[in-house]
């Protein structure tokens, strides 16, 4: 990976020294004659290493640092220093610059100190995403649980939008996780230090989400007894979410677009424009193509937030997710009410394969937290998890199929019920990856892209359910694909 570097001065010959030496050196080069314009470049994207001039016109190579580590503290900076400000550059060091050198520098001095610099940075980083890398084949990233296909391609997808400035649109049912993947993209950006907002665009009138928005001034209409900020004012320098922007008014649509276009807006009641720095992620459940073609919502608007789209699929189009959401959410609730450790019964793990979860994780989670609270012991019966639903509904209790006989395969042994719960669960994550196998004919590293999985998670899987290409129907020197 090529280090990106920022090279920062007031000076225009030294900006176009340092590139030509930089950009021979194998680097990716940017230039700023300004503390502002660099700040404007390190929030558009991520750069490894910053060299700046720490006396320039306007913001001063301190302040700039200062900023940049508010936005990036990964981010490392060297100081250039004139003659007598050594001082200066002590205190630079203290607020966190990596380095300094005096002027006039030695080229090959600052090469080798850039190279340094810049290879512990790609370390740290090369650390950071094997670090993400580990807790993806986990299954659990920044509270959203998976290791299907579709998820990996939600957390891919984060992975490259936390870092940039652009407006993300998440679409997906009710209990989806919207919301988490908002959070998510906040939370991996150069603004996670700042705010992250969320508002509910259906919760609120017309003339009320306007309030929300925007703020308003005292008397700006009844019951306006005092000026109230905005929820643009609050997130600022950080994120906003709107979620359910499908239901906005078309009126507050107009007011939104030219926020986002001009970075400006007034509150209501008000004449003074207020300039903000937000990110924008909206959110919704409805087909916003339709509601445009019907009138319902600015084509405009629409093609403004749909810079990037992330959809989250339905629970019930990634099932093979469910043991482990089950299991992440079976832990969250006996640690939150106080239970000791338990365990869905056979009979339960199949109901929750079997039902539609039409309100996806939130009600499976639901379920779960009921049934940690309704079971007598550490065993979690379907009784547990659907008690008092509706028989129609999305809870219903299932016919029970393809239920462990309770017997050993010679019928001469009576299995236990633990046993039985074992061997319940062994076979259906056995009978899993074999059908993954067979529709890949045996392929082992396209059935571990098709399930979502690594190659060689998914070989220490085969070892451990025992596993081979026989059990497939194909012959052993195939194992190796």
């Amino acid at each position: 990976m090529k280090g990106r570097l920022l090279v920062v001065d007031d000076e225009r010959g030294i900006v176009i020294a340092l590139k030509g030496l930089f950009t021979k050196e194998g680097y990716e080069v940017e230039t700023a004659e300004s503390g502002e314009e660099a700040l404007g470049k390190v929030k558009a994207g991520l750069f490894h290493v910053i060299i700046t001039d720490l006396s320039m016109k306007g913001m001063s190579g301190l302040d700039l640092l200062k900023q940049v580590r508010e936005i990036d503290p990964q981010c490392a900076v060297l100081m250039i220093t004139a003659f007598g400000t050594q001082r200066i550059a002590v205190e630079a060091m203290k607020a966190g610059a990596e380095d300094y050198l005096p002027k006039p520098f030695d080229n090959d001095e600052l090469r080798l100190k850039v190279r340094k610099v810049m290879e512990t940075q790609l370390l740290k980083r090369a650390h950071n995403q094997l670090l993400d890398q580990v807790r993806l084949e986990t299954g659990v990233f920044e509270n959203m649980i998976g290791r299907s296909r579709a998820m990996m391609r939600v957390f891919e997808t984060i992975e490259k939008v936390a870092p940039t400035d652009v407006t993300v649109l998440v679409r997906g049912e009710s209990g989806t996780g919207k919301e988490l993947v908002a959070r998510a993209i906040h939370f991996r950006s150069p603004r996670s230090r700042k705010p992250f907002i969320a508002v509910n665009c259906a919760a609120f009138s017309r003339e009320l989400v306007e309030s929300e928005l925007f703020g308003h001034e005292k008397g700006a209409f009844t019951g306006a007894v005092q000026r109230r900020e905005g929820k643009f004012e609050a997130a600022d320098g950080g994120t906003l979410f709107l979620d359910e922007i499908g239901d906005m008014a078309l009126e507050t649509q107009a007011k939104l677009l030219r926020v986002l276009q001009e970075k400006q807006f007034e509150r209501i009641g008000g004449n003074q424009p207020l300039s903000v720095d937000v990110r924008i992620i909206a959110a919704t459940n409805q087909d916003l193509e339709t509601m445009v073609s019907q009138g319902r919502f600015r084509e405009d608007l629409y093609y403004r937030i749909k810079v990037v789209e992330i959809r989250i699929p339905p629970v019930r189009e990634r099932r093979e997710d469910i043991p482990l959401m089950v299991r992440h959410f079976i832990d969250d609730a006996c640690q939150r009410f106080g239970k000791p450790a338990m365990r869905l019964s056979p009979e339960a793990m199949r109901a929750c394969l079997d039902r539609p979860w039409k309100g996806n994780a939130r009600s499976l989670k639901a379920a779960i937290e009921q049934a940690v609270i309704l079971a007598s012991g550490a065993e979690i019966s379907p009784e547990d998890l659907f008690s008092g639903s509706d028989p129609e509904g999305d809870h219903a209790p299932a016919p029970m199929t393809n239920h462990v006989p309770l017997g050993s395969d010679d019928g001469d042994e009576t299995l236990t019920f633990r046993e039985a719960k074992d061997k319940f669960v062994g076979d259906w994550e056995r009978e899993f990856f074999i059908r993954a196998l067979r529709a890949t004919g045996g392929n082992i590293s396209r059935a571990a892209e098709r399930i979502g999985m690594y190659r060689q998670s998914f070989q220490q899987k085969m070892r451990e359910l025992g596993i081979t290409l026989a059990d497939v129907g194909l012959p052993p020197r195939n194992e190796g694909n």
